[in-house]
């Protein structure tokens, strides 16, 4: 039997109906809007490249001429088809030979020498099945010591930058990006001694550094995180 002096039991609240309406609206656009969003980035690629690429496709090989209505896509396929033909010639004689012949020409170029210079190293780079992608993520200190960024381990430095460094050991070229685009950043050339590797992908390195710390991903435990563990319990 309660006494006057005995306290009221506390009954938890149940939330009301306009925060569950909340929580639940929130939940969906949590859902919704990523699949939203690529959907939307796809389908504008998809009518930027038919924008650009069906205004030079003749107009009889057009299916919009035979079936009256403009299919979204077409632009695309005519791209891919082109560019597939253009990559099998380039890899014939012909081809090589009039690559060379059109390279040799733009040289003499002071301007646009430059400009495709440096738009063909970049292609180069990230299109090539040939070049190497990078390594393994990392974790160096930068800009100080004691503070620590993630890194991404691309090649072992050669050559002059190798010969005339100052360090007696073997140094590793860092490419440190920037947040939230990743695209951006600093090529750093460190000494291997100071390049911690990670066992996360290149991939999870990518999309911690893009949300800013947000998104961890699930590594696998090292043995000194079992020992650490081993000695809190």
């Amino acid at each position: 039997m309660n006494t006057p002096f005995d306290e009221d039991p506390v009954v938890p609240r149940r939330p009301g109906l306009l925060a569950r309406f909340r929580a639940s609206f929130l939940t969906g656009l949590v859902v919704i809007a990523p699949v939203g969003l690529t959907v939307w980035l796809i389908w504008t690629l998809i009518g930027w490249v038919d924008g650009v690429v069906l205004p030079l496709v003749p107009y009889e090989f057009n299916p919009e001429r035979y079936i009256g209505i403009n299919l979204r896509g077409v632009g695309v396929i005519f791209f891919l088809v082109f560019t597939v033909i253009v990559g099998w010639i380039a890899k014939g004689l012909i081809g090589k030979s009039l690559i060379r012949f059109a390279e040799s020409l733009v040289d003499r170029m002071p301007v646009v020498r430059s400009i495709y210079s440096g738009v063909k190293q970049i292609a180069e780079t990230i299109f090539a099945q040939t070049e190497r992608s990078f390594e393994k993520a990392c974790l160096i200190q930068y800009p100080r010591k004691g503070i620590w960024a993630i890194g991404f381990i691309s090649t072992s430095a050669k050559g002059e930058i190798s010969r005339r460094a100052e360090t007696g050991g073997q140094l590793m070229s860092i490419f440190l990006p920037t947040t939230p685009n990743p695209t951006s950043g600093f090529l750093l050339f460190v000494p291997k001694e100071d390049v911690i590797e990670l066992d996360m992908t290149v991939e999870d390195a990518a999309k911690l550094v893009i949300s800013a710390g947000l998104v961890y991903p699930g590594s696998k435990k090292s043995p000194d995180d079992a020992d650490t563990a081993d000695k809190d319990d």
